[in-house]
């Protein structure tokens, strides 16, 4: 059998290197917002890494199955059911509407979790009112990530890097401009930051539509047939995205208590991880691109019942992945301390806040290549339909690292570098879960994709 295939990974590259452009894009929106609040103060840097993950958080089971979309519309797109994917659109905009209500209700209820988890008092007022902010975009914020998946599952990935490299062409000046006090706008600070972002994304929306609604792809996808409730795509939808949903909440429940229980350390320690992470993210969401285009073409190989092609899919995402990784690896290694002071804030405790954030980046380079592993393993299993075995495996690895966590920071009061390991060991574990399971092969049996391809 040949497991790989110059096509396939051409394929493969093309159709991910926007997505690749499309996360990147995004990346730099975060780390633009951080990079702005750094020039005020550090509290401001752990405020908006603090309240930017607490509206994800929220955010996070309504996100997991609404982005489902992606591997459910490249199976129809596979099985040449070109019909049925505007009809996946129309499920989650449903949903979207549907789960509004208790996206309020939930900011409305976690404001006050940042003083209950004894963040420094000047960092809790700033922290709560991003997270309303974002909060309250919050179903634009679904809408949009439902168009984005659709467009990537039929392949026009094009249409995603678009909308997005647009969006943040937008957002970068004008979160400048609100954040500062340009531009006769009010200086808004970090609530600035916020309508930024949600100001974007309704811009964003509104390219996506104008694609989706073209009179072209209106007559090949049978757009005006698929605005109506389909309980056969409902059903399924809900079946393989619901594990998905479920499990991005609980990972991203952990990753919260770890991140607000690693800030009762002080600002020091917050700030120092908001700088370190701000990294990963530039190293970790474009390589979400990449998971993106190895779960959409995966996902259209399960509809056409070509595993073939699939097996060289897997290959070529490692190949791609792994290089991309070891070379950040590198550059990472050796420029450390020079990536912290980018972020050098005014303040006099920049010196130990560079200290810290400099040891706590060779744990990040210790999981980059976990992290590779992670994703396009992941990205096949999804584009699979195996999302039952990724949660329940997912779940419980990032659990019992809350509670080694909990053991370390809170019971036996350890330093901050312990608790940074075992962040990165449960990584490094859950990469070597995952690959074992990709390679077992039991999620590739006949039967069980047949079972997937099910409304």
């Amino acid at each position: 059998m040949n497991l790989l295939s110059l096509t396939t990974l051409r394929e493969l590259f093309r159709l991910s290197l926007p997505m690749v452009v499309s996360q990147g894009s995004f990346a730099v929106m975060v780390f633009t917002d951080r990079w702005f609040m750094s020039s005020i103060d550090a509290t401001h840097i752990a405020a908006a890494m603090g309240g930017g993950v607490a509206s994800y958080f929220c955010l996070s089971l309504f996100m997991g199955v609404i982005t489902y979309a992606n591997p459910l519309v490249a199976q129809y797109f596979g099985a040449g059911q070109l019909h049925k994917c505007p009809r996946v659109v129309t499920q989650g905009l449903f949903m979207s509407l549907a789960c509004s209500p208790l996206l309020l209700a939930a900011a409305w209820l976690g404001g006050g979790m940042f003083e209950l988890m004894g963040h420094d008092p000047a960092q809790v007022p700033l922290e709560r009112s991003y997270f309303y902010v974002l909060m309250g975009g919050s179903l634009f914020t679904l809408v949009k990530a439902c168009l984005a998946c659709y467009f990537s599952g039929i392949g026009r990935t094009r249409v995603v890097m678009i909308a997005d490299v647009l969006g943040v062409m937008l957002n970068i000046p004008l979160s400048w401009a609100l954040i500062f006090g340009h531009f006769g706008l009010p200086q808004l600070g970090l609530v600035g930051a916020g309508l930024g972002t949600v100001i974007a994304s309704i811009f964003a929306i509104g390219i996506y539509l104008v694609f989706y609604l073209s009179r072209d792809h209106q007559l090949q996808f049978s757009v005006a047939d698929s605005l109506h409730f389909d309980r056969g795509i409902t059903r399924r939808y809900l079946r393989l995205g619901a594990p998905s949903g479920v499990e991005n909440f609980m990972n991203t429940a952990t990753f919260n208590l770890f991140l607000l229980m690693f800030q009762s350390y002080g600002v020091v320690q917050g700030a120092a991880m908001a700088i370190v992470f701000n990294w990963d993210m530039l190293s970790f969401i474009p390589m979400i691109g990449l998971n993106i285009g190895v779960m959409s073409l995966i996902g259209r190989f399960v509809g056409a019942a070509d595993m073939a092609r699939a097996n060289q899919v897997i290959s070529s995402g490692f190949i791609l992945a792994l290089t991309y990784s070891a070379t950040l690896v590198v550059l990472f290694l050796l420029f450390r301390m020079q990536l912290v002071d980018v972020f050098r804030t005014p303040d006099e405790n920049f010196s130990e806040i560079r200290s810290l954030a400099g040891y706590m980046m060779i744990g990040l380079t210790s999981y980059m290549i976990a992290d590779a592993v992670i994703l396009i393993s992941g990205g096949a299993l999804r584009g699979a339909g195996d999302t039952r075995w990724i949660m329940f495996t997912s779940i419980t690895v990032h659990w019992l690292m809350l509670v080694a966590q909990y053991a370390v920071i809170v019971v036996y009061e350890q330093p901050p570098l312990v608790s940074w390991w075992v962040f990165v060991l449960m990584l490094i574990t859950l990469a070597m879960l995952y690959l074992g399971r990709l390679l077992g092969g039991r999620w590739r049996q006949p039967e069980r994709l047949a079972r997937v391809m099910v409304e």
